[in-house]
């Protein structure tokens, strides 16, 4: 199993992920593509001394990028929503 800094990319700070982590204990994380689901959740639980519910991943697509004439294509990546035992937080989320 790879170290768990490997597999958490970083978190991802939205508005969606702040809505789902002030209503109901979900945390957004960028992770790397080949990733399982209980890698996740022990690393998760390993960085940040929580406990893990449940894990919830989507590979996201690579948006079509232009520059001039030259057409491209950002890489595709994978996302992981985590869900926390109630009471569990994770300070890195947590304004300074």
């Amino acid at each position: 199993m790879k170290d768990a800094m490997q597999i958490i990319i970083k978190p991802l700070v939205t508005e969606k992920s702040t809505v789902l982590r002030e209503e109901s204990n979900h945390y957004v994380f960028r992770v790397i593509p080949g990733a399982t689901k209980r890698q996740i959740a022990a690393a998760v639980e390993e960085l940040f001394d929580v406990r893990v519910t449940d894990v919830r991943t989507m590979r996201m697509q690579g948006k079509k990028k232009r520059l001039g004439r030259n057409l491209g294509r950002k890489p595709s990546w994978k996302k992981a929503i985590v869900t926390l035992r109630e009471g569990d937080t994770v300070d890195f989320f947590e304004g300074v």
